[in-house]
């Protein structure tokens, strides 16, 4: 189902998961872009992006580059878009995450002011406590 803006259909209720999605990320930019800095510095700049897996409960996943890739070609080039905003993400000025539900997927991709190596550092979390506090507030 597509909603067009203006649009007045009613959501499905096994879309409103994206809407949630949405919503989180709006309002925990700060510490979403501290958690993409802090991953990226973990990984090794490992060419993965943060994703978040809605199934059973909220939690966050590692969606290596490739795996996406091989999903687009597993559904025929649908995801191209998705691919490119991938490829050119930047972590280093952006936050990219990937929602995973109800056997869709949704891209979440916004610039951050400070950018996310600021918004790390001022945290002062680890990667495991901002990714604690962040999945008991998307699940709560």
């Amino acid at each position: 189902m597509i909603n067009l803006v203006g649009s007045n259909q009613p959501e499905k209720a096994e879309d409103q998961w994206r809407g949630q999605l949405a919503d989180f990320a709006k309002a925990n930019q700060e510490e979403l872009a501290a958690l993409s800095w802090g991953l990226w510095l973990e990984n090794q700049h490992n060419d993965s992006v943060i994703g978040i897996d809605m199934s059973p409960r909220p939690h966050f996943v590692y969606c290596p580059k490739a795996a996406i890739a091989q999903l687009n070609g597993k559904v025929n080039n649908k995801l191209a878009e998705m691919i490119g905003v991938v490829e050119n993400f930047n972590p280093e000025t952006e936050v990219l995450l990937v929602g995973i539900g109800n056997g869709q997927v949704k891209v979440i991709e916004f610039e951050i002011d400070p950018p996310p190596p600021v918004c790390f550092e001022r945290m002062g979390h680890d990667v495991q406590t901002l990714i604690e506090r962040l999945e008991n507030r998307l699940q709560g």
